[in-house]
Order: structure tokens, then C-alpha cells, then sequence
């Protein structure tokens, strides 16, 4: 057996004479252990967070999103459809047909999009699991729209099928007869069937109907659209599929990823935990400078055993690196019983929703292998780092 393991081993099991170091140690396990237990619950309470939060563009936002380059509007060839239909990744696809708008409902008048989806659209984002009142589209009900929540508020309006909905959009061109206001617009009457919630920048900026009724509405062919909504197969990577179809469609379409679709808020909330992380692993090295303290207060009170290992020969190298070895195993053992409570706790929560925001939503967490390894990693640099600079005390005149 390696010598200095078999001593640091020694030291990291045995009690000092002095009661003060036994203390000092104590104190340094458990700050290790706390602090190895507050990073790995945080990491994953906020990797909780953001899968709750990304669920909510995931019930609005498709796998991939296929648009025109230039221009807002392309045409659905039978070219296209066969390229889609040859991909086995594409589980589902959705023509989809977008455009701003003013609505008007009993007098009331608010600007935002009307999205036009047809009969696929619920096989490519479960939107319908977002309606909160009435239903979604249905074709027995052709000319019914299901509003954002945030719509719904500003227009005073709620699934209603007597009061029209009007919804204007401007004519295309340059010729106008300024003295006939509609020769200015297309409008048609709708009817809210249902209202949905996701987030408050979706639930105000869209109204959704079927794609035929918005097409009629902008005096567009029925194959005219502004996009084509994917739903992958599960376990396709939507990143490098959309590089695949990047390059088979060309460049008169871009295609982007959900995330690319969300970047700002994927972007945010990547930052916010690479902050988080950061302000815990410096709350962790806080802790670990209890570690360095102990390990000193060691070598001071064996100092003359060490003098005795100098005489039988070991190096001043060899002494040194066994107490870097029982600094490092002060911090794997305040590791193990740090991250074992901590994926208790997360395990816990997960399962059986000890803390609850509220009366119906519990703090979200995840249990990750990914943060399992940060922690890991972090805990192990830190503590062969903390006991490096603890043992480089040792020298010869301080064991003279």
C-alpha cells in the first residue's frame, strides 16, 4: 500500500489529542457536507424550473419550425410535401399561416396575430392541453377561434357564440378609394370557442383559427403559407435533423429549432444558472477554507511525528502529499454524505412534493446524472486545491 495514503488514512480516522482540531474538523466535514448537499438541491431545483418553464413553449412552439428566407409567405409544392414525407424523423407535420391583425369585439379593439393551423396542428404541439374554457377548433364549427388569455382580458371576451369577433387585416397594394374605408381591408366574423393560457408575451400576442378561414381572410391560395410546424420522433436530435434539412430544403427556407425559436429565454436562463452556480461554488469554497484550517491545525499538532517520518526518510514531498491526500479525503467523504442527502431531498420533493409553491404546485426539481457530475467534478478540484495550499505549509525549517 502507498505509505502517505496509508498515514493520511490514519490521520483522517484517528482524534487528536487536542480537542480544538477534532472540533475544527468536525465543522469542516459538516460545512463541506451542507454545502455539497445546498449546490446539488439549488442545481437541480433550478434545472426543475427550467424544464417547467420550457414545458410551456414546448406546448406552443413545434420541434422545428420551417419558414420562407425572405419574405413571410411561401408555396406548400408537392416538392416539399414528398422531401417531408421521405424523413422518418418527422413523425407530424402542420401548414401554418401567420399574420397580424386588429380584432374588434363589441367595440373594444386590440392588435395582435391571428395564426391559422390546420387539422395536424394538434399532433405537432399539444396546444388543446392549454385551453382553459370552452374546447379547440373543431370542423363542425369552421369559422371559431380560440383566443390567448391576455386577449380575452383586454377585449372583456369569453367563449361566445352570439357576439362576432371581426377581424380586419390591410388589402394588399396600392390602390385605395380613401373614401370607402373597406376598401381598405379584409375583415371576417368569427366566434371565440375557447380560450387558452401559456405565458403572458403568447396569451397577448395570439388568436388561433382554422388555416382555410385566415387564408380566406388574406385572399391567399390554399397553399399558401407562412410555415410548417415538425414534430420529431422521439430520441431525434432536433439540432442536427435541422442541419439535415437545412441542406436537403436549401436556402430558400430557414429552419430553426425550438430553442432557436426561444433563444433570448434559452439564453436567459442558461445564464441564470451559470450564475447560480457560481454563487454556491463560492459559498462551497467559503466552506472549504475550514478544510485548509484543519489540515494546518494537524500538521502543527503532528509535527513531531512528521520529524520522526523526516528522520526514517521520507521526503519533505512525500509528507506533503499525505496531507493532501486526507484533505482530499475529508472533502469525497463530506462529497459522498453531501450528495447522498442531497439527492434524497430531491428525490423526495420530486416524488412526493414536500414544498409546495402553492396549494396546487410543488417547487419543481429534476433529478439530473448531469448535475450529479458537476457537483462531483466541483467538490473533487476544490478539495484537491483546498488541501494543496493547506499542505504547502510544510517545509524543512518547520520541521527542524
Amino acid at each position: 500500500m502507498n505509505f502517505p495514503f496509508y498515514i493520511a488514512k490514519r490521520y483522517l480516522v484517528s482524534k487528536s489529542s487536542n480537542n480544538a482540531i477534532n472540533i475544527i474538523t468536525i465543522i469542516a466535514t459538516l460545512g463541506t457536507i451542507i454545502a455539497t448537499s445546498a449546490l446539488f438541491v439549488v442545481l437541480s431545483g433550478f434545472s426543475g424550473l427550467k424544464d417547467f418553464s420550457l414545458s410551456f413553449f414546448k406546448a406552443a412552439d413545434p420541434d422545428i419550425k420551417i419558414s420562407a428566407s425572405t419574405g413571410k409567405t411561401f408555396i406548400f409544392t408537392d416538392s416539399v410535401a414528398n422531401q417531408l414525407k421521405q424523413y422518418k424523423n418527422i413523425a407530424y407535420y402542420s401548414k401554418v399561416l401567420e399574420e397580424r391583425a386588429f380584432f374588434n369585439y363589441r367595440q373594444k379593439e386590440h392588435i395582435a396575430f391571428i395564426k391559422g393551423v390546420d387539422e395536424d396542428f394538434l399532433s405537432v404541439v399539444q396546444m388543446d392541453t392549454t385551453v382553459i374554457s370552452g374546447k379547440w377548433l373543431s370542423t363542425d364549427f369552421p369559422y371559431g377561434v380560440v383566443v390567448g388569455n391576455g386577449i380575452s382580458n383586454k377585449l372583456s371576451m369569453g367563449v361566445d357564440y352570439l357576439d362576432p369577433l371581426t377581424i380586419y387585416v390591410p388589402k394588399p397594394g396600392d390602390k385605395y378609394d380613401i373614401t370607402n374605408p373597406t376598401s381598405l381591408v379584409n375583415s371576417i366574423e368569427t366566434r371565440s370557442v375557447g380560450i387558452f393560457v401559456i405565458i403572458d408575451d403568447i396569451d397577448s400576442k395570439y388568436v388561433f383559427a382554422y388555416l382555410p378561414v385566415v387564408q380566406e381572410l388574406l385572399k391567399y391560395p390554399l397553399n399558401k403559407i407562412s410555415a410548417i410546424s415538425l414534430r420529431l420522433n422521439d430520441g431525434v436530435n432536433a439540432k442536427e435533423f435541422a442541419k439535415e434539412l437545412q441542406i436537403e430544403l436549401g436556402n430558400t427556407y430557414k429552419i430553426q429549432t425550438r430553442a432557436q425559436l426561444n433563444a433570448v429565454f434559452y439564453k436567459m436562463l442558461n445564464t441564470e444558472n451559470l450564475v447560480l452556480y457560481f454563487i454556491f461554488t463560492l459559498v462551497l469554497i467559503i466552506a472549504l477554507f475550514n478544510i485548509i484550517g484543519a489540515i494546518i491545525m494537524m500538521i502543527l499538532d503532528k509535527k513531531d511525528n512528521l520529524k520522526t517520518l523526516l528522520n526514517l526518510g521520507l521526503t519533505i514531498n512525500n509528507i506533503k502529499k499525505i496531507f493532501i491526500l486526507q484533505g482530499f479525503l475529508l472533502s469525497v467523504f463530506g462529497l459522498i454524505i453531501g450528495l447522498s442527502l442531497g439527492i434524497t431531498l430531491v428525490f423526495l420533493q420530486d416524488k412526493f412534493h414536500l414544498f409546495m409553491i402553492n396549494d396546487f404546485l410543488a417547487y419543481p426539481v429534476s433529478l439530473r446524472l448531469h448535475n450529479v457530475s458537476l457537483v462531483v467534478i466541483t467538490i473533487l478540484v476544490l478539495g484537491y486545491f483546498a488541501a494543496r495550499i493547506a499542505s504547502s505549509r510544510i517545509n524543512k525549517s518547520l520541521l527542524e
